[in-house]
């Protein structure tokens, strides 16, 4: 095999049609290939800032290049300064790699989710006991700190109670897996995947209502695991009762336990959030920025990360002090109204796509089958609804299609949308799903 720096030489070329050289200058100039081993490639930059950057941004393009080179999959490691002492010793825990950020202690609690934190925090403690939290329903607006508390819960059972078999899974990933199982014909070792867990837990489990394999599935396994004394633990946008296209069944069971709700943080919490992650970036930001920040952005602890990680950047590349003149410059763009954001027509189609478990350019195309209309017509309705183009520019996205089929489609979803209350709430979760891309 060639020595790392050869093949990092490679990656970047590779990567080159993907980023843009400003970008690759930025935050590739001083990033070092140190070690290349049979599965994992270790990259080293003095900066930790960048190699958080890195690791949370640009480690799949790297994977990818390196996929393309080796047609096998790397794990990539980034080492920041003062970490290189660690290619001498193990490799780092395989255990949910990348959320070692995301325990307990790291979670900043304020009344909006001091009761969702308490209920984690009992269930990691006594995982599958009392009875009364099983299973834990923690729901809310994405960006405010569910997907944390999950990862919370898996950590500390995992550190508690080490041979606990853990699984965590995505709701869209457990619909797709089960879709593969399916055409593989591995539906027992699916079973016996998520079956013969100790702890379960789901994230966005509203991904699987209205798809009845899923569902059927998920009824199976809940009472499996349920019955077995197992801990189970959800997340979700809404609570159960607003999921109208979830069975009945599930329903009830999803509120057997304990549901629990996250909501947006107050100014106090917004405040220590954002003193928080300042801090633990190396950064101490003066009480009027801090002040600053917290009045402008009010719902989501997402976007507030997002704040201070630019922040940061602003200072490191500009060297400029960080007061609230600087700061506003910084993130200007970041305190507009969310109405000034619009998605692409692309985003649309292809979460439109996701959802209908169907190719972009398939929705794009030629096809006439059923299913393959059908989603056309919601990408084209979801389009009209969700940007300004006119109706000739969607026909357009769509191989040149007249303006009166785009018109065509816009009436027959809208129909459905009015006379069936499952269209109304495929609306629902596609809109979240694609506001949650600029978020």
């Amino acid at each position: 095999m060639n020595s790392a720096p050869e093949i990092w030489k490679r990656v970047l070329s590779l990567m080159e049609g993907e980023l843009t050289s400003t970008t690759l200058n930025t935050w590739f100039d001083d990033t070092e290939a140190l070690t290349l081993e049979e599965d994992r490639l270790v990259l080293y930059t003095p900066s930790n800032f960048k190699r958080d950057i890195i690791s949370a941004r640009y480690a799949q393009n790297i994977q990818k290049a390196l996929r393309e080179l080796f047609s096998a999959d790397f794990e990539v490691k980034v080492l920041g300064e003062g970490e290189k002492e660690e290619l001498g010793g193990p490799k780092a825990n395989s255990f949910l790699p990348g959320t070692e950020e995301y325990t307990f202690d790291k979670f900043v609690v304020g009344s909006s989710n001091k009761f969702a934190y308490s209920a984690a925090v009992a269930v990691a403690e006594a995982p599958g006991k009392p009875k009364g939290y099983n299973p834990l329903f923690i729901y809310g607006e994405s960006g405010l700190g569910k997907t944390h508390l999950l990862y919370g819960i898996a950590h500390a059972i995992h550190a508690r109670y080490p041979d606990f078999r853990i699984v965590y899974i995505k709701g869209d990933a457990f619909t797709n897996e089960l879709i593969t199982a399916i055409r593989e014909g591995k539906n027992q070792e699916f079973r016996d995947k998520y079956r013969s867990a100790d702890v379960f837990l789901m994230d966005d489990v509203q991904f699987i209502a209205g798809r009845q394999a899923s569902q059927e599935e998920m009824f199976h396994t809940f009472n499996s695991l349920y019955e077995a004394g197992r801990q189970i633990v959800f997340t979700a946008d809404r609570p159960p009762k607003e999921m109208l296209r979830l069975d009945d069944r599930l329903k009830t069971r999803f509120e057997w336990g304990l549901p629990v709700d996250v909501q947006p943080p107050d100014y106090e919490t917004r405040v220590a959030i954002i003193k928080n992650k300042a801090i633990r970036r190396g950064m101490n930001l003066p009480e009027p920025v801090l002040g600053y920040i917290a009045e402008n952005i009010t719902s989501n602890v997402r976007q507030i990360e997002g704040t201070v990680n630019k922040i940061l950047a602003f200072q490191e590349l500009m060297g400029e002090q960080v007061d609230v003149e600087t700061v506003t410059r910084a993130v200007r763009d970041m305190f507009k109204d969310k109405t000034e954001f619009l998605p692409s027509a692309d985003v649309i189609i292809e979460e439109v796509g996701k959802f209908y478990n169907i190719l972009p350019e398939d929705i794009k195309g030629p096809a006439r089958t059923k299913d393959v209309s059908l989603a056309r017509q919601v990408a084209m309705y979801e389009i009209r609804r969700m940007t300004n183009l006119s109706l000739k520019e969607i026909g357009q996205q769509f191989e040149g299609r007249d303006h009166t089929t785009v018109m065509h489609s816009l009436k027959q979803i809208e129909g459905q949308i009015k006379e069936d209350p499952e269209m109304a709430e495929i609306i629902k979760d596609l809109n979240a799903n694609i506001n949650a891309r600029y978020e």
